[in-house]
């Protein structure tokens, strides 16, 4: 038994968790301060992000411009590892939650996580352009940087699929718009632009930004921290997760794995051969 005062210890208690994000009591919820009452009906959903990950209200400008970026970003298509796992999930009996879970669990480095990197490494050639080095200078030296940190694959640029992604030249127009509307700096839409005529000189061939590199200009532009481009990614793929999980419940299926069982998987393993002492189709004694 402890011999602490029951005050104090109940006063250890509360400070267990700390929290400047809510302050919820009976009959009142409060975020940041501000009642949910009044929120509801008055903000998006996109301002309510804002709010819970960084404590202040933006502007509905600047809440249009994150809205933009995560519509962007909902789905691409079953053969999207995430959105096949969630598919796949939920024709081994998992309900919605676990699809979902299942699936967001594999949104890690390689799929899911390009656009942190992209913002990491604008920040980094943003970091060289405010020790005084030019544009076009911190551009390379960020590269050359990257590059030797992570290999030749530049995270934000080119696409399997896409010549040109046709997300990443709309989302860069709304983001010059609001540049002209002093929403935004434009640094960031200049840093990534500056990447990827850099890329083109380095390769010889046009690299395009993509999806990840142009959400990436948005999220640095409207000031977040590159591990929150990753959680903002996982909030709007999250979307896709859950149409392609609820689309699969509708249209049922059983233990469906990656490809039909008709197509066969490449087998790359010794000949078929007997295990010695024992004769093809004798059991072993």
């Amino acid at each position: 038994m402890s011999d602490k005062d029951p005050a104090v210890i109940l006063d250890s208690a509360k400070a267990w968790w700390s929290t400047a994000i809510i302050d919820m009591k009976p009959g009142s919820i409060r975020f940041a301060g501000f009642p949910v009452e009044q929120l509801i009906g008055a903000v998006s959903f996109p301002q309510m992000i804002w709010l819970m990950v960084r404590g202040t209200m933006p502007t509905p400008q600047e809440g249009a411009l994150l809205e933009a970026a995560l519509v962007s970003a909902v789905d691409h298509g079953p053969q999207a590892p995430s959105i096949a796992i969630s598919r796949m999930s939920v024709t081994c009996g998992l309900p919605l939650n676990g699809a979902m879970a299942s699936a967001i669990n594999v949104l890690d480095d390689v799929h899911g996580g390009a656009g942190e990197q992209c913002m990491e490494l604008y920040a980094d050639i943003a970091r060289r352009m405010d020790e005084g080095h030019a544009l076009d200078a911190a551009i390379e030296a960020g590269l050359d940087a990257f590059i030797a940190a992570r290999g030749k694959i530049i995270s934000g640029f080119g696409h399997r699929f896409h010549p040109v992604d046709p997300r990443a030249p709309r989302l860069l127009a709304l983001v010059d718009e609001a540049r002209k509307q002093g929403v935004v700096n434009g640094r960031f839409a200049d840093i990534g632009r500056g990447v990827e005529a850099s890329l083109a000189d380095r390769k010889g061939r046009g690299i395009p930004m993509n999806i990840d590199g142009a959400t990436a200009v948005i999220y640095a532009e409207l000031g977040f921290a590159p591990p929150l481009g990753r959680g903002l990614f996982i909030l709007s793929r999250s979307v896709g997760i859950l149409a392609h999980a609820w689309e699969q419940t509708q249209q049922g299926g059983r233990i469906k794995g990656p490809m039909p069982r008709d197509i066969p998987y490449t087998y790359t393993g010794p000949a078929p051969r007997d295990y010695p002492g024992t004769a093809s189709g004798e059991a072993t004694p």
